[in-house]
């Protein structure tokens, strides 16, 4: 039986997943890694202890299941997008610690590329905001302020990648200096239409080419693993950013199809085929990958605060001993009886955009128990689900009829169960719940043919179970009315 090996190289953790032909676990391992915050708002990794941590679960995944190596016929890689590594050529030493997409150390000079005008020509060039999550100032940083880096970069010493580059180069022995294009595109380097790096973007950002990987496809060959790393040979077939990989996972192939992972946050993606749709909304357009000659595209949204609410309940409130414990809590009462958290603990994103927003609890009364106000958060994470999903379909035009689900949250029957409802539509979750995996998976099992094209995937692609929306119309307007109530209570509360 052909094996895949999934490298899912996360924020917190690097896991190593095995999956056989048919998309079933075979076995898993997982790692913690220390986070570094040298200074408030500065989120860093160390590049070396990344690569240790994911050969490391590599290694104990083989051995859970008795393998030796060689019934694995492919590599693919999902890694946590927009994190930022530069290492030498020469040695394969970073130069810095990894920049992590959290970090804000850039926020000035994505202010300042905002007021000298260059907003719209990034949005249109590359589907993104001027902002600090991406990768192109992140980079820059690291040029300007470690010493002789600048100089190093313009001489073609130095390297610049995304964790999937640095993963890619270490597992082949620095033969390969590559990224696929969903990584890319979250570079603000990257132009979405010319899928290419953009020579205008390189020179406002003040990146240099030199140091840039090659853009390749997300299911392909890149090259085989060094003896470094397995004593023989293995290709590496495909790699995608994590949210793109778990897009692919669900088998959101088609134009309209839409995957939303719960976790600490929640992220949102909509297929939109081959046509890159800037959005009104101001949601992020980005690739969702490339196989042959056939690019699709996304729509991106993000929740801030999603299953953190959960954690809020718990390491705030105190209403509750475990993250488990909420689904119980709230299964108390038949319903919130008009209470609304809105969770805006840091601002609010799409489509309200609001930094300034400040979260609420409203519709209390003397007979509100903590039974309501943990129901409530729940439905928070819906809520905000939906606000997404009809920015979506403005912008796309698309007509939705599911909304596949993954991640942490999604075991909760009673949140999935009202997302359903509120949407007027199913939610269906898979059986494996590790489709960030899973997708990377499928992408370099494509290249090695151990299926023969998307569509027998999609034959294969088994649901777990599907959650039918129940509640009249008439009580969903009422339920959306009143959140929409609560969250203008919510908006510009912080006053500058």
């Amino acid at each position: 039986m052909p094996l895949i090996l999934a490298l899912d190289q996360g924020t917190t953790s690097s896991r190593a997943i095995i999956f056989d032909d048919s998309g079933a676990v075979v076995s898993s391992a997982q790692q913690e890694f220390r986070q570094h915050y040298p200074h408030p708002g500065w989120v860093e990794h160390d590049p070396v202890e990344i690569w240790e941590t994911q050969t490391g679960v590599a290694a104990v995944a083989l051995n859970n299941a008795g393998l030796s190596g060689r019934e694995i016929v492919a590599i693919g890689v999902a890694n946590q997008r927009e994190t930022s590594v530069v290492w030498e050529r020469a040695t394969g030493r970073p130069i810095y610690n990894a920049i992590v997409w959290q970090d804000r150390r850039t926020a000035p000079v994505c202010d300042r590329l905002r007021n000298e005008g260059f907003e719209t020509l990034i949005r249109q060039k590359t589907g993104l905001v001027p902002d600090a999550y991406f990768s192109g100032t992140k980079v820059a940083w690291i040029l300007d302020n470690v010493p002789n880096a600048r100089i190093m970069a313009e001489e073609g010493l130095l390297a610049f990648g995304t964790i999937d580059t640095w993963l890619i180069w270490n597992m082949t022995g620095g033969a390969r200096h590559v990224t696929d294009c969903s990584n890319a595109s979250r570079t603000m380097l990257y132009n979405i239409h010319t899928g290419d790096w953009d020579d205008e973007l390189l020179r406002i950002l003040n990146v240099p080419r030199t140091i840039l990987p090659e853009i390749r496809c997300s299911s392909e060959i890149y090259g085989e693993t060094h003896s470094s790393f397995f004593p023989f040979p293995i290709p590496i077939g495909g790699a995608a950013g994590d949210q793109q990989a778990a897009l692919f996972g669900q088998m959101c192939t088609s134009p309209g199809m839409v995957k939303n992972t719960y976790g600490t946050g929640c992220f949102m993606l909509m297929n939109t085929g081959t046509n890159p749709v800037i959005s009104a909304n101001h949601l992020l357009t980005t690739v969702a990958w490339k196989i042959g000659n056939k690019t699709d595209y996304a729509l991106e949204g993000s929740v801030f605060i999603g299953g953190a609410v959960v954690q809020w309940l718990r390491d705030g409130l105190g209403i509750i001993r475990s993250s488990d414990d909420v689904e119980a809590l709230a299964l108390q009462v038949r319903d919130t009886e008009g209470v609304y958290l809105v969770p805006a603990f840091s601002g609010l994103g799409a489509p309200h955009w609001d930094p300034y927003a400040r979260g609420a609890l409203v519709g209390i009364t003397r007979g509100t128990k903590a039974a309501h106000i943990a129901r409530a958060a729940l439905e928070s994470i819906a809520y905000q689900s939906l606000d997404l999903l009809h920015c979506m379909t403005s912008d796309s035009r698309n007509n939705i009829d599911q909304l596949r689900v993954d991640g942490g949250a999604t075991a909760n029957d009673t949140l999935m169960q009202f997302q359903a409802d509120i949407l007027g539509f199913p939610v269906t979750r898979p059986p494996v719940r590790e489709t960030t995996a899973l997708g990377a998976a499928y992408l370099a099992g494509l290249a090695v043919g151990c299926w023969k094209g998307v569509d027998e995937i999609n034959r294969r692609t088994a649901i777990a179970k599907r959650f039918l929306p129940g509640m009249d119309k008439a009580k969903v307007e009422q339920l959306t009315h009143g959140w929409k109530r609560a969250v203008e209570r919510s908006l510009n509360w912080i006053e500058t």
